[in-house]
């Protein structure tokens, strides 16, 4: 068994679409990044990278590359996870959300399956949920979201 840890943080923005957990999320701001910026699928996949020792995400899909420019992370969540697979898979996933608003309480499910669907594994291996910092720090007064994820792996046999 190997677990690993990721976390991520993007500035909100006018002007960019919100997705997080590959859901796009009806709101006045969006994540500024590279690509779509989806913090939470950023977090999970430097989770998962961490776990397997295989580097993280910058290093795996450079924003320097122009390949990844407004790429879907979900994609690259798929992508990074197949560079590990053969060796390793998923046990379980848990990724919490920091952000005061939106509230992501009506997309968790949609996420969670989005996840499980990317990563080619059942729902009940993932969870996501939201916190705020009670009106503290950058995330507290809407300036950027965050997202912690862990993820435990088993080697295959």
């Amino acid at each position: 068994m190997r677990i690993g840890h990721g976390y991520d943080v993007h500035r909100l923005v006018k002007g960019r679409r919100l997705v997080l957990g590959g859901v796009e999320i009806e709101y006045e701001l969006g994540l500024l990044g590279h690509s779509d910026a989806d913090v939470l699928l950023h977090a999970l996949t430097d989770a998962i990278l961490g776990a397997a020792a295989a580097g993280d995400i910058g290093r795996m899909f450079p924003d320097s590359d122009g390949r990844y420019k407004d790429a879907s992370s979900l994609e690259l969540l798929k992508e990074a996870y197949g560079s590990i697979a053969e060796k390793y898979s998923i046990v379980n996933a848990d990724v919490t959300v920091i952000a005061q608003r939106p509230k992501i309480a009506p997309y968790i499910e949609r996420m969670r399956q989005n996840i499980a669907g990317a990563l080619g594994v059942d729902i009940g291996c993932i969870s996501v949920k939201g916190t705020t910092e009670e009106g503290l720090g950058f995330t507290g007064s809407g300036e950027g979201i965050a997202a912690h994820a862990v993820a435990l792996l088993q080697e295959r046999i």
